[in-house]
């Protein structure tokens, strides 16, 4: 009983891309061009941080009231203070409180532009010293540090 080839993996995928791809034949004295990439471009995040663009009333209250205006300002004290207490903590040891209570001290190095993550070394935790970490800041639940 003569026995039958079956197809490799090489065929069966160029089927398979074959059976997707749908090019029209090309007439005579055509030639294939290459697709052009469109660059796509996207919106800063709204205020909210779902959205993206702008505030849809920005033409018409430009100068916004006087709470929007308060709370603007009061946000902006907040996070100056937050950007200064993280440079001050550069090269300082800080005590960190995690998630499940868990307190690990290590000396402060850097954090990203997101401020998402903070670059720490020497840290102690409850089963050792690490030399170098990344500490996530949805895991910290607080820190402190001596000025």
């Amino acid at each position: 009983m003569p026995e039958k080839e079956l197809p490799g993996p090489e065929s069966a995928a160029k089927s398979r891309i074959g059976s997707y791809r749908r090019e029209a034949p090309l007439l005579a004295g055509e030639a294939r061009q290459i697709p052009v990439p469109v660059p796509v471009i996207r919106l800063p995040r709204g205020p909210d941080g779902t959205s993206r663009g702008f505030r849809a009333a920005r033409g018409r209250d430009v100068t916004g009231s006087a709470v929007e205006v308060a709370e603007q300002e009061a946000r902006a004290a907040l996070r100056e203070r937050y950007l200064r207490s993280i440079l001050a903590m550069v090269g300082h040891p800080v005590h960190f409180t995690l998630h499940e209570r868990v307190q690990v001290d290590a000396h402060f190095g850097a954090t990203d532009l997101d401020v998402a993550n903070f670059h720490v070394s020497q840290l102690q935790t409850p089963l050792g010293v690490q030399g170098e970490a990344l500490l996530r800041c949805a895991d910290i639940i607080s820190y402190s540090f001596q000025l």
